[in-house]
C-alpha cells in the first residue's frame, strides 16, 4: 500500500513557499501522491448539505483561501521529480471539457505522466448557480464530459456528438505523456459514485470514511458493481482518506484492497517547519505501510 498526502491548496497549504516545502519533503520521504481538491465558490450560508460529514457542514471556513488545484499542482510538480499529483477532487461538470482536456494533458505532459485526474459530480447548488451551470443532471453531464475528454486525449483529430458537448474534427494538443492515457478516479462514497467507478472510472477516491469497516463495505459494493459491468473487480485502484486514521488500520486496509491511504491534514504555516512536519508524518506512517506483508496484500482477491 502507498501513502498519499492531501494537504495542498487550502489555508496554510495555499502559500507558494509552503507548497514547495511540502512537495519537496513528500517526494524525498517517500509519499506516493500529493492531492488537492476544488471548490470554485464557497458561501457563508450553504443551501446544500455537505455529504462527507455527519452534521452536513464542510470543515473549511468559507473565507479560507482555496487555490485552483490544477495550478497549485503544477507548482508542486515543478518542485519535484517523482511523486504523483492528483486532483481530489475536481468538479468536472463545472468545467468546459475541451479546455479541461487540454489543461490536464498539459500538466500531465509537463510532469512526465504523473497526473491522476480525480473528479466528482459536485454537491453544492450554490456553486453551480454562481457558475451558471444546471445542478440537475450533473451526473450525466460528468459522464459525457469524461467521454469527450478521453476522445481528445486519444484521437489526433477528434469528433464528439453528445447532449452537453459536441465538436467535429478538432485537434487538441498536447496529448498526455502516455498515449491517450490520464488515469481518472471518481470521488464520492455513495452507491451511485461507486457505480460510476465501475462503469467509466479507473479508480475510486473515498473521502472521510468512518473507519476500516466502512472502507471494506464500500469496496465490496464497488466490486459487485464491477462484476455487474463485466469488469475485473480488482481493476479499479482504491485510495481512501479516513476520518480518524490510525497505524493499526493499515493491515486491515491492505487486506480490504486499499492501494493508497491518503492523510488529510493542514501543513505548518511556516515553510521552514512545513518540511519537518511532512517528515514527521513519514516517520510515523511509512514504516508500517512498507512493512505490510505480501500475505496481507494477497487477501485483496479474497474479499
Amino acid at each position: 500500500m502507498r501513502l498519499g498526502l492531501h494537504a495542498l491548496g487550502i489555508g496554510t497549504g495555499a502559500h507558494r513557499a509552503v507548497i514547495d516545502a511540502v512537495a519537496v519533503a513528500a517526494d524525498r520521504h517517500g509519499f506516493a501522491t500529493l492531492w488537492a481538491g476544488e471548490h470554485v465558490v464557497m458561501v457563508d450560508r450553504p443551501a446544500s448539505r455537505y455529504p462527507y460529514a455527519d452534521d452536513g457542514r464542510i470543515a473549511v471556513p468559507a473565507a479560507a483561501d482555496w487555490l485552483d488545484p490544477m495550478i497549485a499542482l503544477s507548482f508542486a510538480a515543478a518542485a519535484t521529480d517523482t511523486i504523483r499529483i492528483a486532483t481530489g477532487v475536481l468538479l468536472l461538470p463545472e468545467h468546459n471539457p475541451v479546455i479541461l482536456a487540454k489543461q490536464a494533458a498539459t500538466l500531465d505532459r509537463l510532469s512526465s505522466g504523473r497526473l491522476t485526474l480525480g473528479v466528482g459530480v459536485g454537491w453544492s447548488r450554490d456553486e453551480f448557480a454562481a457558475l451558471g451551470i444546471p445542478f440537475a443532471r450533473r451526473t450525466e453531464r460528468t459522464v459525457e464530459y469524461l467521454a469527450a475528454m478521453r476522445t481528445l486525449w486519444r484521437e489526433e483529430v477528434g469528433s464528439f456528438d453528445g447532449e452537453f458537448v459536441a465538436f467535429d474534427d478538432i485537434r487538441v494538443n498536447p496529448k498526455p505523456f502516455r498515449a491517450g492515457c490520464i488515469p481518472v478516479v471518481f470521488g464520492g462514497n455513495s452507491d451511485a459514485a461507486l457505480r460510476r467507478v465501475a462503469t467509466v472510472g479507473d479508480g475510486w477516491y473515498g473521502f472521510n470514511l468512518d473507519g476500516v469497516d466502512a472502507v471494506a463495505e464500500r469496496i465490496g459494493v464497488l466490486r459487485g458493481f464491477c462484476r455487474d459491468a463485466g469488469r475485473d473487480p480488482a481493476e479499479p485502484t482504491v485510495a481512501v482518506a479516513l476520518a480518524e486514521p490510525t497505524i493499526g488500520d493499515i493491515a486491515a486496509l491492505v487486506a480490504a484492497g486499499v492501494d493508497e491511504l491518503v492523510l488529510v491534514a493542514a501543513p505548518r504555516e511556516d515553510p521552514a517547519e512545513a518540511g519537518d512536519w511532512v517528515g514527521e508524518l513519514a516517520r510515523r506512517w511509512l514504516p508500517d505501510i512498507l512493512d505490510a506483508t505480501p500475505q496481507e496484500r494477497s487477501q485483496r482477491s479474497e474479499h
